[in-house]
C-alpha cells in the first residue's frame, strides 16, 4: 500500500478532505506534527526529520508562521533539505500554503510579506484547468511567493501567485483542506484577534465556510486526483 506523509506544522492543521481523498485512492496515512501544542508559543523546537524518500507522497500543510521567521529556523532548514532530497528521488510533493512556500524556497524561489493579505474565500484563476480548477478557494496568508525559476505558474489571483508546478512538485497557496472544523480551530482562540486586526470578520469567515465547505470538499478531491494522475503518469507533468 502506498504511503503519504502529512506534515502538520502545528497542532491545529487537519488535512481534512485532502487526507480523505488520499485514503480513497488507496494510500495509508502517516502524520508528523512539528510543533506540539505545548510549544506553540515557542515553536523553535528541535526535530529529527524522517527521510521523505521513505514515502510515496509528501504533503506539507499550512503554518501560523512564515518561512522567513527566524524563530522556526531550528526545524525549517531541515524541512527544506528533505524537500530537495524528495525532489532528487522523484517523490511527489503537494505543498499547501506554508508547504507551497517551503517548496518555493527549496527550489530557488522566494517568499516575502505581501502588500495585501488574502483571507476567506477568494477567486482563483487557473492557467491550467487540468491541474487546478478556477473558482473560490479558501485563503489565509500574509505572504507572496515568487516561484522557482524553472517552475510553471498554474494559477493566480488578483493579489498573489496561487499554484505552481515543478517536476513532481505542486504548490498551492490556497487551502483546499478547508472545512468548518479547520476554520473554527484557526479562529478559536488565537486567530480571531488576527483576523480582526487584518480588517476582516470572523463571523463572515464562519458563514461563508458553512456555505462553501461541501463544494470545497469535492473540489479538493479533484485536486488530489489531478495531482496524483499527473505526477504518476508523466515524467514532466506540468
Amino acid at each position: 500500500m502506498p504511503r503519504v506523509l502529512f506534515i502538520q506544522h502545528d497542532h491545529v492543521s487537519p488535512a481534512g478532505p485532502i487526507a480523505e481523498r488520499f485514503v480513497d485512492r488507496g494510500f495509508h496515512e502517516h502524520y508528523l506534527t512539528v510543533v506540539p501544542e505545548d510549544r506553540f508559543s515557542h515553536p523553535g523546537v528541535e526535530i529529527e526529520w524522517p527521510s521523505f524518500s521513505d514515502y510515496d507522497v509528501i504533503v506539507p500543510l499550512g503554518s501560523p508562521w512564515s518561512v522567513y521567521d527566524e524563530i522556526i529556523a531550528s526545524w525549517f532548514d531541515g524541512e527544506v533539505e528533505e524537500l530537495r532530497r524528495a525532489d532528487e528521488a522523484q517523490v511527489p510533493v503537494l505543498g499547501i500554503c506554508f508547504g507551497a512556500q517551503a517548496l518555493a524556497i527549496a527550489h530557488g524561489g522566494q517568499v516575502a510579506r505581501a502588500h495585501h493579505h488574502e483571507m476567506g474565500w477568494c477567486e482563483v484563476e487557473s492557467h491550467n484547468e487540468d491541474v487546478v480548477a478556477s473558482g473560490l478557494w479558501f485563503q489565509y496568508h500574509f505572504d507572496a511567493i515568487a516561484p522557482p525559476p524553472e517552475a510553471t505558474v498554474l494559477a493566480t489571483s488578483m493579489r498573489a501567485l496561487q499554484a505552481f508546478g515543478l517536476r513532481r512538485n505542486l504548490g498551492v497557496q490556497f487551502h483546499p483542506e478547508a472545512t468548518e472544523q479547520l476554520v473554527e480551530l484557526w479562529l478559536d482562540p488565537i486567530g480571531t484577534e488576527e483576523v480582526e486586526r487584518a480588517g476582516e470578520s470572523p463571523r463572515v469567515l464562519r458563514e461563508t465556510t458553512k456555505l462553501f465547505a461541501e463544494e470545497n470538499r469535492l473540489r479538493a478531491h479533484g485536486l488530489v486526483d489531478r495531482f496524483l494522475d499527473k505526477v504518476t503518469g508523466e515524467k514532466s507533468p506540468w
